[in-house]
């Protein structure tokens, strides 16, 4: 293993680069674009693609962290009980309780990051599978929700606010303003896994819990901070999810966990941890959002494009060992 682990780091850096998981989803979806843009009607409009970028926002939003969760082999099926149930209580002390908007957003934050931490506190401290761990909360996040506002649905928020989620970052462009903190959000992000010590320490508990642990990675608080961190950032989605279609439902963003996992994997991040860059979520998610607005525009159903969606991350996951063992034959062959 040491010697095929040299030989990969000896080729020229350019190729480590591009011929990589992540800049085969990039090509994949530029490809995507280009057939979208000359056989779908209206997908090259400016008005398709400033919806395209607000429908896959909270998917950005939420693929960041959620990608340094599976780096280090462990998942989070809860984000989007998560961003249901910080929609919910934006309505609820917005509406209910009087609280002024940017306090129930913070307070939604908030609990989000505390749903995070018992995520964390299960798995990390109490050495729960996070598979079983995200099931359980999944429901229980979800089933807050739903018994906080029942059938009723909070609609009555400020305008303000409402248009300030949909503004365009140049009038009648396609760029919503919301794609601002976003950058400032995955800047941050890239830095913290690819550039400082604390990223360095991610990968190494995806590829070795034991020998990270040797190596003074605090393995327990890596991912206890993970899953906080996924928690605030999916409320924060929930935020923006509750302003974007201005309406609180305890049902919001039901299945958005799907579209977000397949986008992380399909992005070149392994399901096994160790693996992965964030420019291939990104795109996993831009591809994702690409092929489902460009299906809508071809007037097929939500089914048809959910069922893609599956297609995806069933290929996505399978293709990751598939790859890697025509990748060990091939570098064995030219050992011999």
């Amino acid at each position: 293993m040491t010697s095929l682990n040299f030989r990969a780091h000896a080729r020229p850096a350019w190729r480590r680069f591009l011929f990589t998981r992540e800049m085969a989803v990039i090509a994949i979806l530029a490809a995507v674009l280009l057939y979208a843009n000359v056989a779908v009607s209206n997908f090259d409009s400016p008005l398709t693609l400033y919806y395209l970028f607000l429908d896959v926002t909270p998917l950005l939003l939420i693929a960041l962290p959620l990608t340094m969760v599976i780096v280090t082999g462990e998942i989070d099926l809860s984000v989007a009980s998560v961003v249901g149930l910080s929609s919910v209580l934006v309505g609820v002390l917005y509406a209910h309780a009087g609280m002024p908007m940017w306090a129930a957003a913070l307070t939604a934050i908030a609990v989000g990051a505390v749903c995070g931490s018992l995520n964390g506190f299960l798995v990390a401290y109490v050495g729960l599978p996070s598979l079983a761990v995200t099931i359980g909360t999944l429901a229980l996040y979800r089933g807050v929700a739903i018994g906080l506002l029942g059938t009723e649905a909070v609609t009555d928020f400020p305008e303000f606010w409402t248009d300030l989620a949909k503004t365009r970052i140049v009038e009648g462009g396609s760029l919503p303003l919301v794609l601002i903190p976003f950058a400032v959000l995955a800047a941050g992000t890239v830095w913290l896994l690819h550039f400082s010590p604390f990223g360095r320490g991610v990968y190494d508990v995806g590829l070795n819990r034991e020998a990270a642990h040797f190596t003074g990675v605090n393995v327990e608080r890596t991912k206890f901070l993970l899953f906080v961190l996924t928690g605030a950032v999916s409320a924060l989605a929930g935020v923006y999810f509750t302003l974007r279609y201005g309406s609180a439902r305890g049902d919001n963003a039901y299945g958005l966990e799907l579209q977000v996992i397949a986008a992380v994997l399909l992005g070149g991040v392994s399901i096994f941890g160790g693996r992965g860059a964030l420019h291939g979520p990104i795109a996993g998610v831009l591809l994702i959002g690409a092929v489902s607005s460009a299906m809508r525009l071809e007037g097929q159903t939500v089914n048809a494009i959910n069922i893609v969606i599956g297609v995806l991350l069933v290929a996505s996951v399978v293709s990751t060992p598939v790859l890697s063992r025509v990748a060990a034959k091939r570098a064995a062959r030219k050992l011999k």
